[in-house]
């Protein structure tokens, strides 16, 4: 348990000095690349419009990304149950995972208006691909002795969903929602900047891009508070997952060598 708090911790520290050092010993000019440490105290020193910022920027992508969540579920349970429905949606998700998103931000900032509304509109499409994917494969591996046994005594449905099905694809959704996790904090990023609400990160990041060099310690100070988010959902994500799997082979310690005679 120590060394899984320590490994990460060892890596994260050892990155910021060498990013410290190559700033300062290499002499890199301030509008290319902040040090650490000014980019915290510029963090310290504006700590609560900061904090606002963030709180703004986390709802956007976490709500946005549960609203995915749940359409995926229910889209990926009939792609499951149907493979005429998954050959149908299938090409239609994929578009939606490789168009690029930002393209089409300014459209739907003038459809839904600027605020809240974009930008989880935004963060639960670019998640949904994934997570819909991830879903059909996971209730379709479903263990077929199992289902066997629950067509046997003729299960509804519903019980052979909440009680095979969906657990079955937990481990791949879980998978994507580290994946996602990016997509949503990104997504939300984009569409703060450009919603004439001036809320959350990507508001600050935007409009001190707009200030160029002036603007570097705030901008950098976003980035860094993103990384900060994006590392404390990863986190929490692995928390539950170690939580909800336990059962699986997955979250289970490595099976020992047999020695042969």
């Amino acid at each position: 348990m120590i060394r899984r708090v320590l490994a990460p911790a060892v890596g994260i520290v050892t990155v910021l000095l060498l990013w410290e050092a190559v700033v300062r010993l290499g002499e890199v000019r301030p509008f290319v690349l902040r040090a650490p440490s000014r980019i915290v105290g510029h963090l310290w020193d504006f700590r609560g419009d900061y904090t606002a910022a963030a709180w703004v920027t986390i709802q956007h992508a976490v709500v946005g990304a549960a609203i995915g969540l749940l359409v995926a579920l229910v889209l990926g349970a009939v792609m499951a149950a149907s493979t005429f429905v998954e050959q149908a949606a299938g090409p239609v998700l994929t578009l939606l995972q490789v168009t690029p998103f930002v393209a089409y931000i300014a459209s739907v900032v003038l459809w839904l208006g600027s605020g809240t509304a974009p930008a989880l509109f935004v963060v639960a499409l670019v998640c949904v691909p994934g997570f819909a994917f991830a879903t059909t494969d996971g209730m379709r591996g479903a263990d077929p002795d199992t289902r066997e046994l629950l067509a046997s005594v003729d299960a509804h449905w519903w019980e052979v969903l909440w009680r095979l099905r969906l657990p079955s694809a937990l481990p791949s959704i879980f998978t994507a929602m580290r994946y996602n996790v990016g997509l949503a904090l990104i997504a939300a990023y984009l569409v703060e900047g450009g919603n004439y609400a001036n809320e959350g990160l990507g508001a600050i990041g935007m409009r001190a891009a707009a200030f160029g060099g002036n603007g570097a310690d705030a901008l950098w100070a976003a980035i860094f508070a993103m990384s900060v988010l994006g590392t404390s959902w990863l986190v929490a994500i692995s928390i539950a997952r170690h939580l909800l799997l336990g059962w699986h082979v997955s979250q289970r310690g490595r099976t020992p060598r047999v020695r042969r005679p």
